[in-house]
Order: structure tokens, then sequence, then C-alpha cells
């Protein structure tokens, strides 16, 4: 009877010292792959930023483009679909991009 209770306390307990294991390593490689690829996980909160302004749902691309410099035209697009956005085209032909969270802020700011 003790040994079973041994063996189970013993069982419990490394699992409980490999779950905060796993647990640690993961929050390790999370922090070494967002390092990696600092340049367009700050780009995409970048956009977010952009795209989340109060007073603006919508911004020109071309806008985007001036304040996220350093990307070309599909790069830059690629990131704004990641961040959540999508994209539009105005009647003179511009491209507009919105966060898809904002639609419904969108759709009411248009009804008034």
């Amino acid at each position: 009877m003790e040994t079973a209770i041994f063996t189970l306390l013993g069982t419990f307990v490394g699992g409980l010292l490999s779950y905060f294991l796993q647990r640690q390593r993961f929050a390790q490689e999370m922090a070494i792959k967002q390092e990696e690829n600092k340049t367009e996980y700050m780009a995409e909160s970048t956009v977010k930023h952009f795209l989340s302004h109060q007073a603006y749902t919508d911004r020109s691309f071309s806008t985007l483009q001036k304040h996220l410099g350093g990307f070309e035209d599909d790069e830059l697009r690629k990131i704004l679909v990641r961040a959540g956005a999508i994209r539009t085209y105005r009647d003179d032909g511009t491209e507009w991009w919105r966060l898809l969270s904002r639609m419904d802020e969108y759709i009411e700011s248009k009804r008034r």
C-alpha cells in the first residue's frame, strides 16, 4: 500500500515539475522567436496603433507607407493582413485599410 502511495506521489511531483519546466521553456522560445522576428512584430504593432486611432477608422495605404518605411508594397500589405486589417478602395481609386475589428464602428459612423 505504501509503495503505491509513494509511486503516485512521485508521479504527481514529477508531472508538476515537467509541466513547469515546459511552460518556462515555451516562454523562452516565444521570446527568442519574437526577437528574431522583431521587425515584423513591431511593424504589426505599429499598424494596429495607426488603425486603432480613435478619430480614424480608415487609413490610406500611402499614409501607412509613409509611417512604416522600409517595406515593399506587398510586404506591407501582408503585415496589414496579419494585423487584422482589410483593404477597400475609394471612388477615386485610392487604397484604404481598416481593422476588421472596427467594422461595426465604421458602419455606425456611415449611418450618422
